[in-house]
């Protein structure tokens, strides 16, 4: 009696452990571990453009770089040249162009005319040489300047001229010229109608070539071999009187001595 019991026992425990078995068995596979996913590097921005350093380089472009300080107008260039997408073009005269400046006078100015005026030689674009060439034919185009401070462009040949109305320039050299800054150099300072107004006063007029007509006292060429004959004139009458008195005074002789004959 107590070996039956303890075989109904031993075989429960056995179809208790084998049914446990069997659940784990049919259980479904756990899931594969997931791989964490790459997320992408970001893009690499482009390299910071330092204005003032090729300003500093090039030139001498002292009197422009003191302006663009001292008006914080250099900020407003680096953010169009390094956080924008259409980037800058500035036109930048030499200190040579500040000294020929007479008149008007920079001094005269107000702190918000002299902004605008630095402001007016930058255009918030990059415009490549080549481009200039379609800009001649649209018209005035605008500068960072805003509102009606506009250049207006001609290209002659690939040479690129400027015209802001008191100022008539061209582009003397390439100072940068990578996207998305150019800076190209200019022989005068742009000097802009909203500020000096449209009484511009008259270009300079060409000077005269020099007269090479011949005045009417000078002799020509033919007048000389004209005139040549007449000046040898005196000369062949005195020798042919020289030859006259020459033979009368022969004559004189052989009758003087004819009559000395007779005597």
């Amino acid at each position: 009696m107590e070996f039956s019991r303890i075989f109904m026992i031993s075989s429960s425990v056995l179809l208790l452990c084998s049914s446990l078995a069997y659940g784990q068995d049919a259980s479904p596979p756990a899931p594969a571990a997931m791989s964490p996913s790459l997320t992408p590097a970001p893009a690499p921005s482009p390299a910071y453009v330092n204005l003032t350093y090729l300003l500093s380089v090039a030139g001498p472009f002292h009197t422009f770089l003191d302006y663009l300080e001292s008006t914080k107008v250099m900020d407003t260039f680096q953010n169009q040249a390094n956080y924008t997408e259409q980037g800058i073009t500035i036109f930048v005269p030499k200190d040579s162009a500040f000294k020929a400046l007479k008149k008007p006078s920079l001094s005269n100015l107000s702190d918000d005319q002299l902004k605008s005026l630095i402001l007016f030689h930058a255009m918030p674009k990059f415009y490549s040489l080549a481009d200039f060439n379609d800009l001649s034919a649209k018209g005035p185009i605008s500068t960072l300047a805003g509102g009606q401070y506009t250049l207006n462009f001609t290209d002659n040949s690939g040479t690129v001229h400027l015209n802001s109305g008191w100022s008539r320039t061209k582009v003397t050299s390439a100072v940068h010229s990578t996207d998305p800054v150019a800076i190209y150099q200019v022989d005068k300072v742009l000097l802009p109608e909203a500020i000096f107004g449209t009484d511009i006063p008259p270009m300079p007029a060409p000077a005269p070539a020099p007269d090479i007509t011949p005045s009417a006292d000078a002799p020509s060429a033919d007048s000389k071999g004209a005139a040549s004959p007449s000046k040898s004139s005196p000369s062949t009458s005195s020798s042919h009187m020289i030859m006259n008195m020459g033979i009368w005074s022969q004559l004189v002789l052989a009758l003087f001595g004819g009559w000395l004959l007779f005597l």
